[in-house]
């Protein structure tokens, strides 16, 4: 569920994102970007699926699902980072997302729910790794090159504003739905064309 109106959100209440511009007392705030987009922090020694473990035990109530999609980063990725387009298809809740905004990695979207509600998200988008926040949901998403294809780790659910915690029923069905479909619409997609 989406239970967002972004007629009257006031946007995240850690700055990250576009809004983290306005903020610069906090550079790093959730889903700030690390590192380069390597996929790895070589400061701290963490992978995007490490990382996304790292933030999600820090929030109470998330839970986290990971799985092996056995097909290469790069097409795994084409699909989980393709907001607009295929991430409707393999989130169970998702009817549609329309990115407003860009500006690097930062990634500023509007999203609908299956049953018509709206979510303004401001976050982090770059390949293996996605930090999506609205007031009321978090969306995190994480891929890393694996031996047997692509480790997949995905972790949200509705927020608690104000607070580091989530609402947790029906979060890991939900996520579980999420990593099968995923793994269905890479392999109906095919490898990408490089």
């Amino acid at each position: 569920m989406i239970p967002d109106d972004p007629t009257t959100s006031s946007g995240p209440t850690t700055p990250s994102g576009p809004a983290a511009a306005s903020h610069p007392a906090h550079p790093s705030g959730p889903g700030s970007d690390l590192h380069s987009g390597s996929g790895s922090d070589s400061r701290h020694g963490l992978d995007d699926v490490r990382r996304l473990r790292a933030m999600a035990a820090g929030v109470r109530g998330a839970r986290l699902v990971e799985g092996v999609v056995p097909a290469p980063l790069a097409d795994v990725w084409a699909v989980m980072g393709d907001l607009e387009g295929e991430f409707g298809r393999f989130q169970p809740d998702m009817r549609r997302v329309r990115v407003l905004r860009t500006d690097g990695d930062r990634v500023e979207a509007l999203a609908v729910s299956r049953y018509g509600l709206r979510a303004h998200f401001h976050g982090v988008l770059r390949p293996g790794w996605c930090w999506l926040q609205s007031r009321f949901l978090i969306i995190g998403m994480a891929a890393v090159p694996a031996p047997d294809g692509t480790l997949v780790a995905l972790t949200g659910g509705v927020r608690l504003p104000g607070r580091a915690a989530l609402v947790p029923f029906g979060a890991r069905g939900e996520l579980h739905r999420a990593l099968r479909r995923l793994d269905d619409r890479v392999r109906e997609r095919g490898p990408v064309r490089r």
